[in-house]
């Protein structure tokens, strides 16, 4: 386990060193990565300007739910974006290369992209985070602390297993299916209002199929002091059993691999 971590962070330097060789385009991404997303940030603005609140949700209480949701999707970009890219792994014939090597196909997908310039994205979620906690009046403990830690460790568990089940798919076509973007990209953006605003059924979906409102909305719902139940607190971490079934469809897809013949 020890050798295995060693090689990762063998893996994240030579990336870091890379991309240390242009520091200006670095610097440039991580600013842009950093702006941009502030229409979104501007966009809220302007809706709450009109509306009190949405389905009782307040803007802070709104701006804090999407500044831990966008902080765990991009740290699960930040580490798992080789699984992202891994399309171009299986058709140009490298994942035979990645197969006769003694180490896991996994920790190699993973470490063949690290995407540093994600912290842009992290650093406005964390502007967003300080604003909504200031700003929301909650009353903050050590089990809310707690709560926030769990939402950030879950989400990125159920991105990171979405990436994996996307780079999956790919041993059977390929190419990447643009339609899993609706369940990546796509979460991120409905993603920045609590996933009860969008009526039960989808709350069910999110709870039970792809668990983000284990990650997002019940947690919330603790922390703004709407509900009591200290399951609440915990049901970020059995998202994380969302893995599973990502990765025996990982191992399924690896066992009925068949090189591209590029």
């Amino acid at each position: 386990m020890k050798k295995t971590f060693q090689l990762y962070i063998h893996y994240v330097t030579l990336t870091i060193r890379s991309m240390m060789q242009y520091k200006t385009s670095f610097f440039l991404s991580v600013l842009g990565q950093f702006l941009v997303l502030f229409t979104v940030f501007l966009g809220i603005l302007v809706m709450f300007q009109r509306f009190n609140a949405v389905d009782g949700f307040t803007y802070s209480e709104v701006l804090l739910c999407y500044a831990i949701f966008l902080m765990a999707f991009s740290l699960a970009e930040l580490f798992a974006r080789g699984f992202d890219s891994f399309s171009a792994i299986v058709r140009t014939g490298e994942f035979d290369r990645i197969l006769v090597r003694p180490q896991s196909e996994i920790l190699q997908v993973l470490g063949s992209r690290f995407e540093l310039t994600r912290i842009g994205r992290i650093l406005q979620a964390a502007v967003m985070f300080v604003y909504g906690v200031t700003a929301s009046g909650i009353e903050w403990n050590l089990v809310k602390g707690f709560t926030v830690l769990f939402m950030l460790i879950g989400g990125m568990a159920v991105f990171t297993a979405l990436f994996m089940i996307y780079a999956a798919l790919c041993f059977f076509t390929l190419e990447g299916l643009e339609f899993m973007n609706i369940f990546t990209d796509g979460a991120r953006e409905f993603g920045k209002y609590p996933m009860g605003i969008y009526g039960e059924k989808i709350v069910l979906f999110t709870t039970f199929f792809i668990p983000y409102a284990l990650t997002q909305y019940y947690p919330l719902l603790y922390i703004l002091g709407r509900a009591d139940s200290v399951l609440y607190v915990v049901l970020p971490l059995l998202a994380c059993l969302f893995l599973i079934p990502a990765w025996l469809l990982w191992r399924y897809g690896v066992r009925h691999y068949q090189s591209s013949g590029s």
